[in-house]
């Protein structure tokens, strides 16, 4: 099976970033074919109707492609302001444009990593309702890193191993469901 996993931030060595990594390596320790992607090369424009009819952007496209190969897609995202950055909106948008929409159907994996002591939770929330609108299929164990600031040890590894071991496990069922819906299919 292949997974699609993504940090919807931005800044270079952030705890996003680190928890994505992770993830994706821990699905590829459990058989899955990982492309992770650098979000920040994936940034498109805003969305505007008036740009639309002129053209999708490479970006969207690019995206877009990409997640019609994959089944399974794992977003790890920042909380600002009690919910996910506006870049991952705005390409969500750009996305739900395309036709075929490649979003449904597809199974997806929330994660949020955040210094605060909810660990990104209203972020991941906020999250979750777009996915839905989508039709995809947002796993309900989301997995929220909470004092993500002093999670990590230099290699931008867990300190904790039953943190780490709580996020193998939302990975292995996440797995699992991708499994089961190829199975329907």
């Amino acid at each position: 099976m292949r997974i699609l996993a993504f940090s919807a931030s931005l800044r270079k060595d952030s705890l996003n970033g680190k928890l994505i990594e992770i993830a994706a390596r821990l699905a590829r320790e459990h058989g899955a074919e990982v492309d992770l992607a650098d979000f920040s090369e994936l940034v498109m424009p805003n969305y505007n109707f008036d740009v639309e009819k002129q053209g999708f952007p490479q970006e969207c496209i690019a995206l877009g492609k990409r997640v019609e190969g994959v089944q399974g897609i794992m977003v790890s995202t920042p909380e600002y302001n009690h919910s996910f950055p506006g870049t991952l909106k705005n390409s969500l948008d750009w996305l739900s444009r395309l036709r075929p929409m490649p979003l449904r159907g597809k199974c997806v994996q929330i994660l949020s990593a955040a210094p605060s002591l909810v660990g990104g939770n209203r972020a991941a929330e906020a999250l979750s309702t777009p996915l839905e609108v989508l039709g995809m299929h947002v796993m309900p164990d989301r997995f929220s890193l909470n004092t993500a600031n002093e999670a990590f040890d230099e290699q931008g590894e867990l300190l904790d191993p039953k943190r780490l071991e709580r996020l193998d496990g939302a990975i292995q069922y996440f797995l699992r469901v991708v499994k089961s819906m190829q199975l329907m299919d």
